[in-house]
């Protein structure tokens, strides 16, 4: 089963849409494999888009991010709140239906409880210049554990709303 079985992508765009408009997140629905279905429209910051447009950044950070982070949310079956290397929050709500994991819908990169992008690191990482990264990393929203707890609740009710629909037409 693929995510596009579920619903068309049009509905995942939409969900896309809603978490980043209610919380400033870049939010993805991404396949088993860890492909994201929509290019990001719009950055939380602008940091990310720097670590992402760079190779090593993309791999090393954000690929391993939420490879390892969707793992456990598969095997936990649960909402998982983490930082990436970078610093930054990703949520992680797999979906399932039935037994059979399909993907997952992830938000990322905002500060958690007030937390500081690791420039350090991202710059052994990318070779990206520290003090680029350092402006960069200054205007990063922050989010509270609370607030990340709720977005997590807020994306599984939406899957759960999704996967019952499709659930509904075919049995």
């Amino acid at each position: 089963m693929e995510l596009l079985d579920l619903c068309p992508l049009e509905t995942w765009k939409t969900l896309e849409d809603d978490i980043r408009e209610r919380t400033g997140l870049n939010a993805g629905v991404f396949s088993t494999e860890g492909i994201r279905i929509i290019p990001p429209a719009v950055w939380p910051n602008p940091l990310c888009p720097e670590i992402k447009a760079n190779p090593k950044g993309q791999s090393f950070i954000c690929a391993t991010a939420h490879m390892n982070i969707a793992n456990l949310a598969k095997a936990s079956r649960e909402p998982v709140i983490e930082e990436c290397d970078a610093g930054m929050v990703k949520l992680v709500v797999p979906i399932f239906s039935g037994d059979e994991f399909v993907g997952t819908v992830s938000g990322c990169g905002l500060l958690l409880d007030d937390g500081v992008a690791d420039t350090f690191l991202v710059n052994k990482i990318t070779g990206i210049e520290e003090a680029a990264l350092k402006k960069l990393a200054t205007s990063i929203p922050a989010i509270s554990m609370e607030k990340a707890r709720e977005i997590s609740r807020f994306i599984q009710e939406r899957v759960g709303r999704i996967v019952a629909a499709y659930q509904a037409t075919t049995h």
